[in-house]
């Protein structure tokens, strides 16, 4: 009896003691679950949020370069997913060689790696316009498939993005610090006065607003509405960004052309690199992009030339009008102005006409500048209204 009382009294510790234990254990896990759930809503702790990135490639007629060079890419971005996430879209703008299957092929490799296609070619803007509305991330990249700027401008552009929240960042070879290698000489020249040229019409803050290599906001760069088809694109970009005040800055860049010889592929040899605008229908888009940065500049300072010249030509008729009155005064004691006028103009008609002509012309210049001016300032606040509004349904 004393023995089965001694053995409950045991049992019933033994019971007690595993109660305990396992109460402990369970509380002490649902405690160190609770714990651990703050670490990861904690954005101080190592687990935190990478921005997922968008590397956007366009392409064209690239069938030689496009496998070896989507390769570095990813090898690069690879090398960057402890800060970031990404995802690489291949734009095969309507090729004519093998260059989409290549890409397809290349695709089929990577699961973050995706190809659309346009059945013609379209032009640049449309690829982008395109690959900007199937992006999904944080900050979305723009490059060459030729790679003319080298893979580390990517890190470089993401960090300045991350460190100023701009809303774009250039690559800018013509800033200081920048660096151009192996271009042609007319291609060079017609790049840097170009670029000088929108510069000046628009705030005149930036050195290059014609290149492609950039990194965006996503959210503020699929909210924008462009209608540009062709390399325009990318002035265009920047125009519309003004107009909404949005932060616009550069980081220097080389830009470097790949080694412009001739090589053999197979029995055939591959043709020279050579540059893929043309020259006048691009001078002309450049031309019509400063009008639309800057319309009052075309009409005004025209008119304010033109009113420089009429107020000369105009000094020297009031000039001749006085030498004839004062003439026609030796003869007859109070001559009419009229008649000093008429002798005037029949000694220097030229000054008259000349005078007059750039006079009305000048104030007709001027008017059109002003009116250019009140009609952008509209274009521009129905603009900025329009982005507000399509935000502001984009976030319900």
């Amino acid at each position: 009896m004393a023995y089965t009382n001694n053995f409950s009294n045991s049992h019933k510790g033994v019971v007690k003691m595993i109660e305990e234990t396992t109460h402990k254990f369970i509380t002490d896990s649902k405690i160190e679950e609770v714990a651990q759930s703050f670490k990861l809503n904690d954005p101080t702790q190592e687990q935190k949020y990478r921005p997922l990135v968008s590397l956007i490639v366009p392409a064209y007629n690239e069938a030689a370069i496009v496998e070896k060079n989507l390769a570095i890419l990813c090898d690069y971005m690879t090398s960057l997913e402890g800060e970031y996430r990404w995802e690489m879209l291949v734009i095969n703008d309507g090729s004519k060689d093998d260059t989409g299957e290549k890409a397809e092929a290349f695709a089929r490799t990577r699961e973050n790696v995706r190809v659309l296609h346009h059945i013609v070619n379209f032009g640049l803007g449309q690829a982008l316009k395109l690959a900007f509305n199937h992006s999904r991330g944080d900050y979305v990249i723009t490059v060459d498939i030729d790679l003319s700027y080298s893979v580390a401008h990517i890190e470089r552009l993401l960090t300045k993005i991350k460190e100023t929240q701009a809303k774009i960042v250039i690559a800018s070879p013509y800033m200081k610090g920048g660096k151009v290698s192996n271009v042609p000489w007319m291609r060079k020249v017609l790049s840097v006065w170009a670029n000088r040229f929108l510069s000046a019409t628009s705030h005149g803050d930036l050195t290059t607003l014609t290149g492609l290599v950039r990194v965006y906001d996503g959210k503020f760069v699929r909210s924008l509405n462009l209608r540009a088809m062709s390399m325009d694109i990318n002035p265009e970009v920047i125009y519309k960004a003004r107009m909404l005040r949005a932060r616009i800055e550069e980081i220097p860049a080389h830009l470097c052309w790949s080694d412009r010889k001739a090589v053999k592929v197979g029995k055939k040899k591959k043709a020279q690199r050579r540059s893929s605008m043309r020259i006048l229908r691009q001078i002309w888009a450049v031309a019509f992009l400063g009008f639309i940065f800057r319309p009052v500049m075309f009409f005004f300072i025209p008119g304010v030339l033109l009113f420089l010249l009429s107020m000369y030509a105009n000094i020297w008729v009031l000039i001749h009008c006085f030498w004839q009155y004062e003439i026609l005064a030796q003869y007859t004691k109070f001559p009419a102005p009229t008649e000093a006028v008429a002798a005037a103009f029949y000694q220097a008609p030229h000054a008259f006409i000349i005078g007059g002509i750039t006079l009305i012309m000048a104030i007709q210049l001027m008017s059109l500048g002003i009116l250019a001016m009140q009609s952008k300032s509209y274009f521009e606040e129905i603009f900025y209204l329009g982005s507000s509004i399509y935000r502001s349904n984009q976030e319900k």
